[in-house]
């Protein structure tokens, strides 16, 4: 189905979509338009329409609709965010930017996260352009800015004021699934997300009564500060076991030629090898401290302390959440919200879970395909707003010595080659049967 041309299209497009540095330092520094055009160029030279729309000058996002075979059936959202983190050219083997092939290898920044899936997009839809193929779902494409922030300038953005660009969308795929997971044993597991722990970003503040660094001073506030700080990282959260994760721990542990007890979590862990990464940080919610802020010289006990602590919530554990930070910081430190959005879950008994285990399975008949739920989060979660179920579903190929863990947001964040045509012929197969 995949032809000649997309195959090579795949690798172009990857490499020159990461030599347009597009750097999110969050905080709205982030510059988004040169990929943009580049990808409503590419869809434009085969007759596909795209919007660029912006909330800010740069910050870009491209929509394109491709209308299916059958009017009647619920369109498919399939988005890929344009930005990303920021990367030191000195750490790096070869340089981020330059979408270098180097023995197999296609280099940068984004090369995982997620120019690669961007570049599998638009290779599939130009290929069913070249060849009059039409999908049987309508497919709504959507490119964003500023998914490494806070989506502000983009998913978050599109869902607020245009979201008539998405009518009829009953369910989206996007990154962070279907990419080969090796574990041990000779087994190639594919996680197919379904599920996503909301994000609480936090600030913490404490006052107290200034004065000098040599008396006696019970109402410090770096002191108030600290006390809650270690509070919350010695917290142990509770097992919270939501759908999907129960769903990944009985098909991962027969994989392992095991069964899952749900009573005896860290027993069933300890069978899963090094599968146990992909369940072990969606067990419960957490809470990690992150940035600490006070004083100015060491013999001035400060007026204000600030902390930032990164939080994130199981679907169902938002009371929990909100009631372990009450009591951890006690009376004397204020928290709220500085980000936070909604946790995610999607049933992985849907016929578009379906379709995904089955063109998975067509290119790597002895893969494992599995669902999980991400630990972090996607522009999913903006999508969500509009009644969007959201999948974590960019295939590709991974080489044992590759760690998508590992590279993502990583130095020398690279993938095979061959790696992104396997999630082009994965990809495009799941399209046209989803």
């Amino acid at each position: 189905m995949v032809d000649a041309q997309a195959l090579d299209e795949v690798v172009r497009f990857t490499s020159e979509l990461i030599r347009i540095d597009t750097t999110n330092r969050g905080g709205g520094d982030g510059n988004e338009r040169g990929a943009a055009e580049y990808a409503a160029e590419r869809l434009a030279e085969v007759g596909v329409e795209a919007r660029i729309l912006e909330k800010a000058p740069n910050r870009s996002n491209v929509v394109a609709r491709i209308e299916g075979a059958d009017p009647d059936a619920p369109a498919l959202l399939v988005h890929g965010h344009l930005d990303v983190v920021p990367a030191e050219a000195a750490d790096w083997s070869v340089h981020p930017f330059s979408g270098e092939i180097r023995d197999g290898m296609l280099w940068g920044r984004g090369a995982l996260d997620m120019k690669s899936m961007d570049a599998m997009v638009l290779a599939t839809v130009r290929n069913w352009a070249r060849s009059g193929f039409r999908p049987r779902r309508p497919i709504v494409v959507a490119f964003t800015a500023d998914e490494e922030a806070s989506a502000e300038y983009g998913a978050g953005y599109l869902a607020e004021a245009h979201a008539d660009l998405f009518e009829g969308c009953t369910e989206g795929v996007s990154e962070a699934g279907g990419f080969t997971f090796h574990g041990g044993h000779d087994l190639r597991i594919y996680p197919i997300a379904a599920g996503e722990r909301g994000t609480a970003w936090l600030r913490l503040s404490a006052q107290g009564t200034a004065g000098h660094g040599s008396k006696a001073n019970p109402d410090n506030a770096v002191g108030k500060l600290a006390g809650a700080i270690a509070r919350i990282g010695a917290h142990e959260w509770p097992v919270r076991l939501t759908p999907t994760v129960r769903a990944a721990l009985t098909e991962l542990a027969a994989l392992y030629g095991a069964e899952a007890d749900f009573e005896d979590v860290d027993g069933t862990l300890a069978k899963l090898g090094p599968a146990a990464q992909l369940v072990e940080s969606t067990l419960r919610n957490s809470a990690n401290p992150t940035v600490l802020r006070a004083g100015y010289k060491v013999n001035v006990i400060p007026e204000h302390a600030v902390a930032e602590v990164d939080g994130r919530v199981l679907p169902g554990g938002e009371e929990e959440f909100a009631a372990t930070m009450d009591a951890l910081c006690g009376p004397d430190v204020r928290w709220e919200y500085q980000h936070r959005t909604a946790p995610l879950s999607a049933p992985v008994d849907s016929p578009t879970f379906a379709a995904m285990r089955a063109a998975v399975l067509k290119f790597d008949p002895e893969g494992h395909p599995v669902p999980f739920c991400m630990s972090g989060g996607t522009d999913a979660k903006q999508f969500a707003r509009l009644g969007i179920a959201g999948y974590g579903f960019s295939p590709l190929g991974q080489t044992p010595e590759l760690g998508y863990g590992r590279l993502a947001h990583g130095v020398d964040e690279r993938v095979p080659v061959e790696g992104l045509r396997f999630g082009l012929h994965v990809l495009d197969d799941f399209l046209r049967n989803a």
